[in-house]
């Protein structure tokens, strides 16, 4: 029996959702590899701040990597995982700004303000197809990762 049958879901609105959060799964993938590069880049006397809070960072994105494409997969569809198709969907870009501390941050902030724009997109999304387990999901990233943005626009002084 299909997947969303068993969950009460529309198959047509597990298809969209699952499209959009294959947009999400590239956006963090790219997301997760530009932080690894800073933080294995990172030069200067911020070093010793951000080598360890990017770790942290990559750790984190990582994890919602795995449970965004675990979700695609309840949903009866497919995550992709080759990093062509990453780099084809994703709107976070590869950045080559790794090594020095305040552009790096900048470009984790703008990384932040593109996934926090697709998990509202999926809220509207899953909330009208009755999608809590997305809808849950999207939420707490969310709440989270205000909290981040807080910090690093901190540390930039903003």
């Amino acid at each position: 029996m299909n997947n969303s049958k068993i969950i009460g879901l529309d198959e047509t609105d597990c298809k969209k959702i699952s499209e959009k959060l294959n947009i999400l799964l590239a956006d963090y993938s790219v997301f997760y590899q530009n932080t690894r590069g800073a933080h294995w880049n990172i030069k200067g006397d911020q070093f010793f701040t951000l080598h360890p809070k990017f770790e942290e960072l990559y750790n984190n994105l990582v994890l919602k990597i795995d449970e965004i494409a675990e979700r695609i997969l309840t949903l009866g569809s497919t995550p992709n995982h080759n990093y062509s198709d990453y780099l084809t969907l994703s709107t976070i870009k590869e950045s080559k700004e790794v090594s020095n501390a305040d552009k790096a941050v900048e470009n984790i902030l703008a990384s932040f303000k593109t996934v926090i724009d697709s998990q509202r997109e999926l809220l509207d999304l899953t909330e009208k197809a009755g999608d809590e387990g997305t809808n849950s999901l999207m939420s707490d990233y969310i709440t989270e990762q205000e909290k981040e943005v807080w910090m690093y626009n901190s540390y930039l002084g903003k």
